[in-house]
């Protein structure tokens, strides 16, 4: 595995933790559907909250979060309907993003509700 995928993979377990700590509950990591990625499919009460890890070094070139441009927010949101569609869920959904500084694993930022 390339150090950068080995590094987003560290930083989705912690966001993952981070999670787990205020009470959601993991449903499945890393679903894929044609070519496109959910990082944490969380639930807490009656909403299934899809998550965007991004883990960087620093924020030399910005906020992480900044990174997540139109077009990838197009990819989760059709990748969150293949799962609405196959699970047939029918209750409250949530699109957050948590950020995860690298250098000291710590994170950053949860940005909940972060589009839709």
């Amino acid at each position: 595995m390339n150090k950068n995928k080995e590094i987003g993979r560290k930083g989705e377990l912690l966001a993952a933790e981070y999670l787990i700590n205020r009470g959601y509950q993991i449903i499945q990591k890393n679903f894929r559907k044609n070519r496109k990625e959910i990082d944490i499919i969380a639930q807490i009460n009656n909403t299934i909250v899809f998550v965007e890890v991004k883990t960087r070094l620093s924020e030399r070139f910005g906020p992480p979060e900044d990174s997540i441009d139109d077009r990838k927010i197009e990819n989760i949101l059709d990748c969150a309907n293949d799962y609405i569609q196959e699970t047939l869920w029918k209750g409250e959904i949530r699109f957050d993003i948590i950020t995860v500084k690298s250098s000291d694993w710590s994170i950053l930022n949860h940005i909940q509700d972060a589009f839709y």
